[in-house]
Formats: C-alpha cells, structure tokens, sequence
C-alpha cells in the first residue's frame, strides 16, 4: 500500500502538472492522452514528469529495486489472489510505461533508456539469485516473476517493432504460465499443507498427471523452444541485439539463472525419494479442467504465435514512429 500510494501520487502530480502547461499553451484543458502528446516542455520539466510516471508504474511492474512488497504479496496471498497478481495486475506497469510515459516524455525517456536497461538486467539477475535459494515453492515462483519482469522492460527499453512485440507477447505468457504455476503450487499446498521442498521428493511417482502439468509449465518458464515463453524472449533478445549487443548477450546470461533455478525446483519436488510419508490424489477432473486452457495456450503460442503477434503489430510500429525521432534526440 505504501509503495502504491507513493508512487501513484507523485504520478498524479506529474499528470496534473503536464495538464496545467498544455492548457497554459492551448488555452485547452484536458486529460486526454491524444491531447497531451506531444505538449512542449523543458527538458528539467519533462525529466521529471518522466521520473514521476516511470516510479509508478516500476512499482506496479515490479521494477528494480522497488520490487520487495511482491514476494511477500505472493506469499500471503490465496492462489486466486495471486494468479489475479501474476496475470492482471503487473502487467498494468509495463503496459503503462510503453503506452504513457514513452509516448508523453520521449525526449526524457531517450535518456532513461541506459538506467532501465541496467535496472532490468539487474532484475533479471537478482531475482534468479535469490530464486535459487528459497525453499518456499510459491515464493520462489514469485522471484521468477520479478525476473521475467525484468526481461520485459529491457525489450521496452530497447524500442523497436521486433523488443516491443515480444514484451507485449512476453506479457500474455508471462499471465499464462506463471499463474499456472501458481495453481500448481496452491494445489501441492492444498493436499498437503506444505510448500517447503524439504517435504517433497518424488512426486511423480504419486501425481504423474499433476507432474506432467508441472514440467510443462516449467519448462515454458525457463523458455523451452516450442512453447511460449521462448518466442516473446527471443524476439526481446534479438531486437535488443540490434540496439544494444552487450545487454542482449547479458540478458542472455540471466536466462541461464532461470533455467537453473527451475530445474532445481523440478528435480528436488518431484524427483528422488519421497521425504514425508504422505498418500495423495493425483489431479481431478475440475482441476484438469482449470489447467487444460493454460497449457494448450502455452503449447499454441510456442508453435504458432503469428495470430497473437500479428495482432501487436500494428499498434507497436505506430508507437516506435511516433516516438523514436524524439527519443533519439533525447538520447543523444
């Protein structure tokens, strides 16, 4: 609440200040966001409406190092709440910061762009590391998130037509496979009241069904090629490659963190000896029918992701025209 409040009421003076100077210069007040693009200010002024909106929307994305309330969110929250969090909530930051703060401060954002790249990779990396040592399966879940969170704002960053189709992609898969794993854990958790993987081991033996829906949704986690996450990361990786050669090959780096850290989830749950002596089901048909959609989404995007990105297109490659000339400038 605290982050929230603070970030959005520093956003909410930046939106009235930048309404003020528009209608001191148009004699026309108005909060409309066709309106307000291209209004003229100072560099100061616009650096700082930029900072403004950029910090509320980190806080909701979650951005570097304004991303600490998620994982206790993630951790006290119910499945539902955090399948709501992981699906809908966070992708509001990252949505906004292309769709506003881009457009209405290129100039600022030009100039932004080095400190978000550095402070995505730094999410990217940071949230692995601290992955790899939880022992709390839904909190380590809720550090994965951070970190492809991460990745996303380094394809914004990086603004082109290729980076910015696989954010948005990246956004949809994101939704789709870390709010599957949520279910998955809250579904460990309801059977046997623990999500510590000091209680696990050779779970497959017991839920072979429920670990083949695991592995699928681990796998589209660390970006398997085939199913979803793989094509919003590679379109990010290589776009960003055209721009900055040095970020991709680091992002790059990162997403070997993540494909360690989910193996060691997947190996220490569901492979070896069982380390409690519990008897449990297997997955249900209203369970099934809950994880069906995901992964047949998870399987489509991976093989055929033209639909979804065709559907992007034309809304990205407005946004890159409208605001990479201004962004250049303020870049340089």
């Amino acid at each position: 609440v605290l982050f929230s409040i603070t970030g959005s009421l520093l956003m909410l003076a930046a939106l009235i200040g930048i309404v003020v100077v528009h209608g001191s210069q148009t004699g026309h007040y108005s909060f409309s966001l066709f309106d307000l693009v291209g209004t003229s200010l100072s560099s100061n002024l616009e650096n700082w409406f930029f900072a403004a909106f950029l910090l509320a929307f980190a806080v909701k994305t979650p951005l570097f190092p304004v991303h600490t309330w998620l994982p206790d969110a993630h951790t006290e929250a119910p499945t539902a709440g955090s399948v709501i969090l992981a699906g809908l909530l966070l992708k509001t930051g990252t949505y906004a910061i292309l769709r506003f703060a881009f457009p209405l401060f290129p100039s600022a954002a030009g100039v932004a762009v080095p400190v978000l790249m550095v402070l995505g990779l730094s999410g990217v990396f940071y949230a692995s590391w601290i992955a790899l040592a939880q022992q709390d399966m839904k909190r380590l879940v809720a550090y994965s998130s951070i970190g492809h969170m991460g990745l996303i704002i380094v394809g914004v960053a990086a603004w082109n037509a290729m980076t910015l189709s696989g954010s948005v992609l990246q956004m949809i898969n994101h939704g789709l496979t870390t709010s599957a794993l949520f279910i998955l854990v809250g579904m460990l958790d309801e059977r046997v009241n623990s999500r510590q993987l000091s209680d696990y081991g050779g779970i497959w033996r017991k839920m072979p069904v429920f670990s083949g829906f695991f592995l699928l949704f681990g796998m589209s986690s660390l970006g398997l090629p085939g199913l979803n996450n793989f094509v919003g990361e590679i379109l990010i990786l290589l776009g960003t490659f055209k721009v900055q050669p040095a970020a991709a090959v680091i992002g790059f780096m990162g997403m070997v963190l993540v494909l360690i850290y989910v193996l060691r989830l997947i190996q220490d749950a569901f492979f070896g000896e069982p380390r409690t002596d519990w008897n449990v089901r297997d997955i249900t048909a209203r369970e099934a029918l809950i994880l069906v959609p995901f992964a047949l989404l998870v399987i489509l995007i991976g093989l055929y992701p033209h639909p979804f990105l065709d559907l992007v297109d034309g809304p990205v490659r407005n946004l890159v025209l409208e605001t990479g000339t201004a962004m250049n400038t303020g870049a340089m």
